[in-house]
């Protein structure tokens, strides 16, 4: 079984499903192919279906696509639990993943990970910090992520530091998020987090143990 990725410090869609994978405790190999270099999209297509990443070559066949890859390991990893047991927190689960994966589009756009217009490369790793955004739209997208993470930890986060206690995918699809808010140091109070919820929450992403071997991978690869 092979996850192919992009760039480890700022592929983003290609954390997810890693996070994942290690979580089910899978056996697979690693391939990068680094976007935005000289030749990189033509290399992608040798491999790519769709032309992006990430993408699993498992059984003979080729999965595309962040959450068809975790999908795919729900059903191939049943005891990994990467949905809630309780069915009401399955329900919402599922709900903050697919909400995660098809919106914020502002967020994506206006704290983008990779190069910028200027030549800047944003990371996912690091201690470089950038400005954080001004526009409303961001703002918007900001304060319906922690209306997500203050209302499910409330409910359903009595059994552990993760969105639905336990963790789960929705914790692999929100990482990505927590390394934004952090990298472009987002005042979550600012955004409706008065008790600090969402930010315990972010806090606990980022110190998962899987994603720290995600940084270091992207320390040691120079990104």
């Amino acid at each position: 079984m092979e996850l192919i990725v992009g760039n480890i410090a700022f592929s983003t869609w290609s954390l997810r499903p890693w996070l994942v994978l290690k979580h089910c405790g899978a056996a697979f190999t690693l391939a990068e192919i680094p976007l935005y270099g000289d030749g990189w999209k033509a290399r992608l297509a040798e491999v790519s279906p769709s032309g992006k990443v990430p993408l699993l070559k498992v059984d003979g066949e080729t999965i595309w696509d962040s959450l068809a890859i975790s999908v795919w390991a729900a059903e191939r990893y049943p005891d990994a639990a990467l949905w809630p047991d309780d069915a009401a927190a399955r329900w919402l689960c599922r709900s903050v993943v697919c909400e995660m994966h098809s919106s914020f589009g502002a967020l994506r756009t206006e704290c983008g990970m990779g190069p910028d217009a200027n030549g800047v490369i944003h990371t996912m790793v690091g201690d470089d910090r950038a400005e954080p955004p001004t526009s409303e739209a961001v703002a918007a997208d900001v304060r319906r992520l922690v209306e997500i993470m203050t209302t499910m930890r409330a409910r359903f986060g009595a059994d552990g530091p993760y969105l639905f206690g336990k963790w789960s995918m929705a914790d692999a699809f929100l990482t990505p998020v927590a390394t934004r808010f952090r990298h472009y140091r987002i005042d979550l109070a600012a955004h409706g987090d008065q008790d600090g919820i969402a930010a315990g929450y972010v806090a606990a992403l980022l110190r998962h143990p899987d994603f720290l071997e995600w940084t270091e991978r992207a320390v040691t690869q120079g990104g």
